[in-house]
């Protein structure tokens, strides 16, 4: 017998085909989410928005999302998603939880509004520290421009240099 007789064939098989049903864990158990939404389609993002507060309708809420660009998402869209329904009413057949109803936005348009807010913040917060600064008038008590910075740390103190 040859050298290369001997050497064991290899399984040509790739990892995608061999399952680990039998080795895999158990998912503990957590308490359901109660809002849980289907996939949204793709160049779409899912939102909750909020229809009543306090037991009475918001429809100026509703309203201001659907200018921004938002439209309802209707259950009979996904028929395999066990939802809440919106049962009567303008919004008959939207999916709903607790007063919320489900949304969608085209990402470019949820990219621009987050942009949009993202600016007007900047916008307020450089406003205040100006206001902060314009009356740095006592030479004993000067105050610096304001530093902003965060830093997260994972695991470990934050002397440790690893």
């Amino acid at each position: 017998m040859s050298e290369a007789e001997n050497v064991p064939k290899l399984s040509r098989n790739s990892r995608d085909t061999e399952t680990r049903d039998k080795t895999a864990r158990r998912k503990a158990w957590a308490p359901p989410s109660r809002l849980d939404a289907p996939e949204a389609p793709a160049g779409y993002k899912h939102r909750w928005i909020r229809a009543e507060a306090g037991g009475s309708e918001d429809r100026t809420n509703i309203a201001g999302k659907l200018r921004e660009g938002y439209e309802l998402v209707r259950a009979d869209e996904y028929p395999d998603f066990d939802s809440g329904v919106q049962d009567d009413g303008k919004h008959a057949g939207v999916i709903s939880v607790g007063g919320l109803l489900l949304a969608r936005i085209p990402e470019e348009t949820a990219a621009e509004r987050q942009a949009y807010y993202s600016s007007r913040t900047h916008d307020q917060m450089k406003a205040a520290d100006n206001d902060l600064l314009k009356v740095n008038s006592h030479s004993t008590m000067r105050i610096k421009s304001p530093e902003r910075r965060s830093n997260t740390v994972l695991g470990g103190s934050r002397g440790s240099s690893e």
